[in-house]
Order: structure tokens, then sequence, then C-alpha cells
């Protein structure tokens, strides 16, 4: 869904570009966000996540275009401590105790959030006294997090910020984020794991080759899909390269023993495997957002075979999605 923000947005790329050598890591993007969204940042290894993470934090300039947070430069809005960041692989610096090294980080802002607050949001108070350099891979990620508030900034900006963490501490964590959100405040944030996006993120973006190709809502991401999945096991033989040419269907794989197809009539498709295949436990369902990312990125990237991209015919959402020959 494309937002238009009356108040000044809190980050926007136009017409962003940044070149290394002869490759657009990113390549004309044009993206905006207002306060109080959570914005998820999905694509694949490559797509520019991280080099368009680096041109909103400052850390590099684009080649052309112009990137703002707040109406600013980059590195204007960082030095006034509007912004935090939690990248990966942070190393907790050593002989300090967590509670001492959020202290110092905060005395570096002109008006943070309290060391307890801080603590408290990343859920760290009962590890305040630890060293901070012995705690196990979840727990620094979560010392790194506490330090991306310290300044109690109006964006968060998090690079995979639930990589090393277990299932219950990514539950708190997602619980912070709508606790923070919820103040009016924004996120974006990257991450491979699309469920985290589909349930937490209130608007995702899709890039691949350093370009916007998707941008919306999880449910309008999917219904712009427009495709259904069948999938069962072949208990009988190898999967038959027939399958392609069913009727509906738009892609084939094969995870973990059970072939997907990806299908625009899932009736059509299911009523002639009996003539190609012998399926077992067949199943149907709608696209969910992990399809629907992988249908866009293979269309987009031409790993789909030439074969059109196929939007709900019904869909009247303002999902952007690839256009012909893009």
């Amino acid at each position: 869904m494309t937002t238009t923000h009356r108040a000044t947005p809190v980050v926007a790329f136009t017409g962003a570009v940044k070149e290394f050598g002869a490759v657009r890591a990113v390549d004309g993007l044009d993206l905006t966000i207002g306060p109080g969204e959570r914005v998820a940042l999905l694509g694949r290894n490559g797509a520019g996540k991280s080099t368009a993470i680096s041109l909103l934090l400052g850390l590099d300039d684009p080649s052309s275009g112009t990137v703002e947070l707040f109406g600013q430069t980059p590195s204007h809005a960082v030095t006034e401590g509007r912004v935090g960041a939690m990248l990966q692989d942070s190393k907790p610096v050593s002989r300090v105790t967590v509670r001492e090294l959020v202290s110092f980080v905060t005395r570096t802002y002109p008006n943070p959030m309290t060391v307890d607050e801080a603590l408290e949001l990343a859920g760290l108070t009962e590890l305040a006294g630890r060293r901070a350099d012995k705690l196990s891979g979840g727990q620094a990620q979560r010392v790194s997090f506490a330090i991306a508030l310290a300044g109690d900034p109006d964006l968060l900006v998090l690079d995979e910020p639930t990589a090393a963490l277990d299932v219950e501490a990514r539950r708190l964590f997602w619980q912070s984020m709508r606790a923070f959100t919820d103040r009016g405040k924004t996120v974006l944030f990257s991450t491979h794991y699309l469920e985290e996006a589909d349930q937490n993120a209130d608007r995702i973006v899709v890039i691949d080759r350093g370009q916007l190709i998707a941008d919306g809502s999880s449910a309008e991401i999917k219904h712009t899909v427009g495709s259904s999945m069948v999938s069962f096991t072949v208990p009988d033989g190898p999967v038959p390269d027939s399958l392609a040419a069913l009727p509906g269907v738009l892609s084939v794989e094969v995870v973990d023993g059970r072939v997907r197809l990806r299908t625009s009539d899932s009736d059509a498709t299911v009523s002639a495997l009996p003539g190609v295949v012998t399926p077992r436990g067949l199943e149907v369902a709608p696209a969910g957002l992990e399809d629907a990312f992988l249908a866009l990125t293979a269309h987009h990237s031409g790993r789909d075979g030439g074969r059109p991209f196929v939007p709900s015919a019904s869909s009247d959402s303002a999902v952007q999605t690839p256009k012909a020959g893009a």
C-alpha cells in the first residue's frame, strides 16, 4: 500500500542509487515511512537490504538521489539521537556489566531513556549485574537492543534483530516492539523470518536487485499474488517434469520430500493430477507470505522461466508489484 503522509515523513528514499563499481546495490529506491509504523524490509541475500540500511544510517552516501530522516540528512538525525540502530554481529564491550554499558551509552545522548527502562524493554533487568562479555548469544543480542533504545529514539532500525534469540525471547522482543510503536515511534526491521514479518509488521516492503518490487500489508501482498498452493507427496517414484505443464501451474518445487505447486487455478490443477501422478496427502491452501515472496522475487529476477506475473484479478489494493519486463 503506498502511504501518503502530510507530516514530514520519518524515512524518505527518493530515487536513491548506490553503486559499487559496476554493481548497483540500490537502484532508484523510492520509499516513504511515517510515524508509528512497523515496517519489515524483506529481500533475498544480496537484494540490497543491508546497503539500504547503511544509506539510512548515514554510513554510506547515495551515488545519486536522496535519503532523509525527519526531513534532514541521516547523519544529522543520528547526531541528534533520533535514530537507534541494532546491526548484525555487534559485540558487547568486555569487562563491564550490562548496566554499566547501557548507562555509559545513555550519557552520550541529549534526551536518553532511563537505564532501568532500557533494561526492562530489552528484558535485561535480571542480567544487569552480569558482565556483558559473559552472556549467551541471545542475551548479547538483547544488550544490542538496549543500546539501540538508549537514546529514546523516534526511529529504530533493526537488521536481523532476532537471529540469535530463542522462541520465548523472540516473543518478548516483539512485544517490546509493539509497545515502542504504540508510543508513536517507528520501527524498520529486516528479517529472514517471514512469519515474524507476517505477524509483527503492519507494512511489508520487498526489494530485489536494489529495487522496490512490493509494498503493502501482509494480507495485500498475499492477495496480489493471486494464487494457491497445492501440495502432496509422490510415494511411487520421482517427481515428473510434466507437473509444470498442468493447468494453472505457475511454479513447482520440492521441499522436504513434499511437492508444492503454486497455481492460479487450484481446481483445474487438482483435477489434472491423476493423469500425471498418484498424489498422497493432498492439501490446498491460499498462498502464504513465503509463497508471495518467492513468487515476487522469482518473477523480478527472471527465475520463473519467463512466466508472466499473475496478480489477483479481483485485487483492488494499491500494492506495488513488478511491471512487465521489469
